[in-house]
């Protein structure tokens, strides 16, 4: 007898970034000069401050289990930055601290998603969205984007896509993989969409690259008048403070929503690491000015990247406006012959240059644009230009 559940699972896909970075480590192993082009992960270092906050909470011995939904303390400085940054006034009612945001989104679609539900996904979109809807039983619905349009999606489209069953729309803005940011005047718009309708959608907001922003603005959804009740907020430290390993992310909610998350959380991992809450506190509370630095560096780079690959024959690229990657449409090689290797999408392309130019990339299907292959410029300048250069070569 066939089990929904065992079945939604056994249908999950492995993630290609993934896959992607750990051939790029088998071959490194095997002596090959590869350049690795295919994590999202900052390749700073966590701040000092925030470290000593760490090693302080240790001494004062945070080693119990904290709450489900986050130590007060942290959930009053989440408020705090929320109303600083984003001019959203949570209370701690409304938040819940989890093992970084990808938890935080999973609860969301256990909490919120029933089987049959669709959720609409502007696309490209970050390659976990649609496996934990899927696990949820929910029905992804990608909304396609293009190059020429900023990867962003139209109200148009979003009209066009929504039926009687749609319960969610999930973004992220910057977005991962394409660095587009969405800004007030195109929020509105699409917020409009969304509650002209005759029932009730939910959006989620992924926010985990609001401070790697060259744009100079940044709005959340959620400040637009009449999504605030609508919108569930994401979040985290992990990419603005260079600390994914350190597992801490969270929402901000109505009550209710929260309180399911809480729920849910309570029966899975229970509350976030007590010394990475602690240090987490210290974080949020910073000055968003402390990741100038950081986030200079990365524009520096994003500006190398873009410069370099508007050199590549059959590349066509948008400027991304944040996050730390590039995502260039790749798809004039489809159907082309390569050094004697047919290239018939982004798969084998993103192989190709893997197996020619020793560059590990991440093929768009995986984001659910199959025209596109994902560049992170989360490294040297060096290195990026030496990848740059192999790449230009290798379709030469």
């Amino acid at each position: 007898m066939s089990n929904p559940l065992s079945d939604r699972i056994n249908n999950l896909t492995t993630s290609q970034t993934l896959a992607m970075a750990a051939l790029a480590r088998e071959l490194k192993a095997q002596g090959k000069d590869i350049i690795s082009l295919s994590l999202g992960e900052p390749d700073f270092n966590t701040p000092d401050f925030i470290k000593e906050a760490a090693k302080k909470a240790i001494d004062e011995n945070y080693s119990t289990y904290s709450p489900v939904d986050g130590y007060m303390e942290l959930k009053e400085a989440i408020c705090r930055k929320f109303k600083r940054d984003n001019n959203l006034d949570y209370k701690p009612a409304n938040i819940v601290v989890s093992t970084g945001a990808k938890q935080s989104l999973y609860n969301i679609a256990q909490c919120m998603i029933n089987p049959g539900d669709e959720v609409i996904l502007p696309a490209p979109y970050w390659v976990s969205y649609y496996e934990i809807i899927k696990i949820a039983g929910g029905i992804p619905v990608e909304v396609p984007t293009s190059v020429e349009s900023d990867f962003k999606i139209t109200p148009e489209q979003l009209e066009k896509a929504i039926t009687p069953k749609t319960k969610m729309i999930w973004y992220s803005s910057p977005c991962n993989p394409s660095g587009s940011v969405y800004n007030r005047e195109e929020l509105t718009a699409l917020s409009k969409v969304i509650l002209n309708q005759p029932n009730e959608i939910y959006v989620v907001s992924d926010e985990i690259y609001e401070h790697i922003n060259f744009s100079g603005t940044f709005c959340s959804i959620a400040t637009i008048d009449g999504m605030f009740d609508r919108t569930i907020t994401v979040n985290g430290v992990a990419k603005a403070f260079a600390m994914t390993g350190w597992r801490i992310g969270y929402i901000g909610a109505s009550e209710i929503i929260a309180k399911a998350c809480t729920k849910m959380q309570g029966q899975v991992t229970s509350g976030a690491n007590s010394i990475a809450q602690r240090a987490t506190i210290t974080a949020v509370d910073a000055d968003p000015s402390v990741l100038n630095e950081m986030v200079s560096a990365f524009k520096n780079r994003r500006d190398l990247v873009v410069g370099l690959v508007k050199e590549i024959p059959g590349f066509k690229l948008n400027v991304p406006e944040g996050a730390f990657y590039v995502f260039p449409d790749v798809s004039y090689y489809f159907g082309k012959t390569l050094r004697g290797k047919l290239i018939n999408n982004a798969d084998d392309f993103s192989m190709y240059l893997l197996a020619e130019a020793n560059v590990a990339t991440v093929t768009g299907d995986a984001f659910g644009n199959p025209n596109c292959i994902r560049f992170s410029y989360a490294t040297s300048e060096a290195l990026l230009a030496e990848a740059m250069k192999r790449i230009k070569e290798a379709v030469s």
